[in-house]
């Protein structure tokens, strides 16, 4: 499978991608914040995660907002060692909010800086593997298990709710919104694209180049497209971020054919953004 050599294929991926509330929607999408929801507490004094949303905002990979305005990672191996109790503690409540919230099981990563989330299956992972990095959130897969940061200094009402949220929003529209045709297609859509070429991933959290654009509205429009082409991508306002990894894009030659690709795309179109 080649890169979308139109819009019209490059629109085709994405509708499989996307839930189907979005199918329709316009390539000139301006992403809208979302007030972000109020903690609720039990009796006893513990966050009540699975009472805090009566609804999410839009994917970003759809448009929306990114969850987070700049990357969320790991905590770093020293900061983790020197403050174990406060790490193991902020763990405690990514894992238990997790699984309030979306009934998956979440449990201590064997990767020092994440909690492992277990997915009901490997397509599973993989969506959600792009929609969170998209929304800014530093996330890795391992077959059916995602990765979800975690570090000392995460507060409550900060980091930790980042994190919980993120996955929150993304398996709502997994599990709620998507049937399950749709979903072997997109198992399909995912093996096609496999045998052409491996997910373009960075190698760490901190592996991403920055790629000026013009306007917002050009940066989401470039992101979206990105993940037809098999290569995660991220924003941060009007700057694409797209992934550096020497093993699987040596000298970035996947990448940078994917947006050369992609300019074309966009001067061959009437106004895609």
């Amino acid at each position: 499978m080649a890169h979308p050599a139109t819009l019209e294929e490059l629109a085709a991926r994405l509708r499989t991608l996307l839930p189907e509330a979005y199918q329709n929607l316009k390539q000139d999408a301006e992403p809208v914040p979302m007030r972000s929801a109020d903690l609720k507490y039990a009796a006893d004094g513990t966050v009540a995660w699975n009472e805090i949303w009566g609804s999410f905002c839009d994917l970003a990979m759809a448009g929306g907002p990114p969850h987070k305005g700049a990357l969320l990672g790991p905590g770093a191996l020293a900061d983790i060692e020197a403050h174990s109790k406060s790490y193991e503690d902020v763990v405690a409540e990514i894992c238990r909010g997790i699984t309030m919230a979306t009934d998956l099981p979440a449990d201590p990563s064997p990767i020092p800086g994440w909690v492992r989330v277990s997915c009901y299956g490997e397509t599973m992972s993989g969506w959600l593997l792009r929609a969170i990095t998209m929304e800014n959130v530093a996330v890795r897969r391992d077959g059916l298990a995602i990765d979800l940061p975690a570090a000392p200094g995460f507060r409550l009402e900060k980091e930790i709710k980042n994190v919980i949220t993120v996955i929150a929003k993304t398996s709502h529209y997994w599990l709620g919104h998507m049937p399950r045709t749709q979903k072997e297609d997109i198992a399909i859509l995912f093996d096609a694209m496999t045998r052409e070429r491996p997910l373009v991933e960075p190698a760490g959290a901190g592996g991403w180049r920055g790629v000026p654009c013009p306007n917002v509205r050009a940066a989401v429009w470039q992101m979206r497209a990105l993940v037809a082409f098999n290569v995660l991508s991220r924003r941060e306002e009007t700057t694409l971020f797209v992934p550096v990894n020497s093993t699987t894009d040596p000298a970035g030659a996947v990448v940078a054919s994917a947006l050369t690709d992609l300019r074309q795309l966009a001067a061959a179109a009437v106004a895609p953004f």
